[in-house]
């Protein structure tokens, strides 16, 4: 048999010698002080963040033109690598993964960020996704019932809420229909098609539609987040009964809003979110009730 030569041991190997295995004080930080780094292609770690909010009835994302190349003049979702950044002391401090998907969505909007949701959507690492150099994007998914209008950063041309339907992308994923103007930068269309899929599915078996909203919120309120994420319309006195039969979703504030309907009538309930993380029964989109029947 063989004994592996040292080019051919990989990068957690410890063998100081054929079939040894360095071990004791002191072996790991030898094995750090002489492991190389420049061994493997370099790799690029960057952050892209799908925000979506309601504005004026309808469902937005926040969007960038960039203003460097690659992909000058397109627009894209907000974005950057992460960074490091002199620490206290002067050291090396490194970012976390959720510091800068915050960051960059704070330089976007241009303001300090109040209630909103945030989670990690998904990893795109597919080869030649960004023509620089071999770049992995960690993407995340944002809520959030009111942010600013929007001011770009240091390296875009503009920065605007654009209504989702503008945007022409196709369920699956697959790109823009024909005919859109504002058209994406990278695989940016994927990454939002991926996002709207995960804030509509949410929105059936978690009570993340009150990140929609304020702190309080009416039923046809809530309604018209669903609609509006869901995009198509849901029968009023349905859409009540099933809100109040899954428990924890919502509960009573005790209060009325100040005034009636635009039509008049009587003052309507406030709620605010419950205690529960999951809604038992879940609250399906019509088509996906069609099936389950």
């Amino acid at each position: 048999m063989t004994e592996p030569t040292s080019g051919e041991r990989g990068p957690g190997s410890t063998a100081t010698g054929p079939g040894s295995t360095a071990t004791g004080p002191g072996s790991e930080a030898r094995f750090l002080a002489e492991y190389d780094p420049r061994a493997f292609d370099p790799v690029g770690v960057t952050v892209d963040v799908v925000a979506l909010t309601i504005r004026d009835g309808a469902l937005h994302v926040l969007l960038v033109q960039r203003g460097v190349p690659p992909f000058e003049g397109r627009w894209a979702l907000p974005g950057g690598f992460v960074k490091t950044r002199p620490g206290p002391g002067g050291q090396r401090q490194e970012e976390d993964l959720d510091e800068a998907a915050i960051r960059e969505l704070g330089e976007e909007t241009g303001t300090e960020l109040g209630r909103f949701h945030l989670e990690q959507l998904a990893a795109y690492g597919t080869p030649g996704r960004d023509p620089r150099m071999r770049v992995i994007s960690v993407a995340y998914l944002a809520f959030a019932p009111e942010l600013p209008d929007p001011r770009p950063g240091s390296d875009a041309r503009a920065a605007a809420w654009v209504p989702v339907s503008e945007l022409a992308v196709a369920d699956n994923g697959g790109g823009q229909r024909p005919g859109t103007t504002r058209k994406l930068a990278f695989d940016h269309t994927r990454i939002l098609a991926d996002g709207l899929e995960r804030a509509r599915s949410k929105l059936e078996y978690t009570p993340l539609a009150t990140a929609f909203t304020g702190e309080e919120f009416t039923i046809s309120e809530l309604r018209a987040v669903y609609e509006t994420v869901w995009g198509e319309p849901l029968h009023a006195g349905n859409f009540h009964r099933k809100v109040l039969s899954v428990p924890g979703f919502v509960e009573s504030t005790g209060a009325l809003t100040p005034h009636g309907g635009a039509r008049g009538g009587p003052r309507a309930r406030l709620y605010r979110r419950g205690d529960a993380r999951l809604l038992h029964p879940a609250l399906l989109r019509p088509d996906r009730e069609d099936e389950v029947r």
